[in-house]
């Protein structure tokens, strides 16, 4: 990677907007995110040039390329529209690293963003959340090398890898398990130029600070999960790549709020409700 400075990226939706498939990306290189400067953003061209989902919409007034705008006046989105979402399996510590590199996929409509309802049916059983490290592919890649994985990467975001435990137990490719609609929480924001090696990550359930762990925990490293993906698949820009777990979870159920945590990017905030689709109309 390039020594530019760090900045955020992130996919957005004005609040005024009259279409729900509206989006615009922003970028803010503020260092303090909660500062004054921290909630300004510039509108920017798609980091995603090459991806027709991740295109920006067609711009209209007070939303132009180089036009300022504050957080009081959109919505963040998912930070991406992926082609794919992985997430590693049995990555913690050695244990995790004696074991060959093994990805499970997650269905990309399992994706949402900041601030939506993680939903549990009445029949799923024990979900935990996982908050991750996650890659926001940035180029189509295909055979990285450690030497070349650097260059695929646009930056890190937070992903939750909900996951249905009893569902892990008798589903053994966990589609049921990671693929629900809801199950893949991503956000706030992209940031770019972040050193990945050592970054704490945890949870907060309810309001209580779980135990905490570092992205130096991780079995595979980030790179090395690069150059497996890519040694038997393309990755497409806007990708993600939740990288393990390696904090300590708490079950959730509908009621609940789960914050993922993760240190040099923020928070990324849902609520657990009943799943909408089992609730009748009143």
């Amino acid at each position: 990677m390039t020594s530019r400075l760090p900045r955020r990226i992130a996919r957005v939706r004005p609040l005024d907007s009259q279409d729900l498939n509206e989006q615009f990306f922003v970028s803010n290189e503020a260092r303090d995110f909660e500062s004054e400067a921290g909630k300004r953003w510039i509108v920017i061209d798609s980091p995603f040039g090459a991806s027709r989902a991740n295109a920006s919409s067609p711009s209209r007034h007070g939303w132009e390329s180089g036009i300022g705008v504050t957080e009081d006046a959109f919505t963040f989105l998912a930070p991406s529209v992926p082609a794919n979402v992985f997430g590693m399996a049995h990555n913690t510590g050695q244990a995790g690293r004696d074991l060959q590199p093994q990805a499970f996929h997650k269905a990309a409509s399992s994706v949402i963003g900041p601030g939506e309802a993680i939903e549990l049916s009445s029949n799923v059983g024990h979900v935990d959340p996982e908050a991750e490290l996650t890659v926001v592919v940035g180029r189509t890649a295909r055979g990285l090398t450690l030497e070349t994985a650097g260059s695929a990467i646009l930056g890190y975001t937070i992903g939750n890898d909900v996951s249905a435990r009893d569902l892990q137990k008798t589903d053994e490719l966990w589609i049921s398990a990671k693929s629900q609609d809801t199950f893949t929480p991503a956000g706030p924001w992209i940031v770019t130029e972040l050193d990945a090696t050592d970054l704490s990550i945890g949870i907060v359930h309810n309001g209580t600070a779980l135990k905490t762990a570092s992205s130096a925990d991780l079995g595979w490293k980030v790179d090395e999960i690069l150059v497996y993906l890519s040694s038997f698949m393309t990755l497409h820009p806007g990708d993600l790549i939740l990288t393990g777990f390696p904090a300590e979870c708490a079950r959730i159920q509908p009621g609940d709020t789960v914050v993922c945590r993760v240190e040099g990017i923020g928070e990324l905030s849902n609520p657990v409700t009943k799943a909408s689709w089992e609730v009748l109309p009143a």
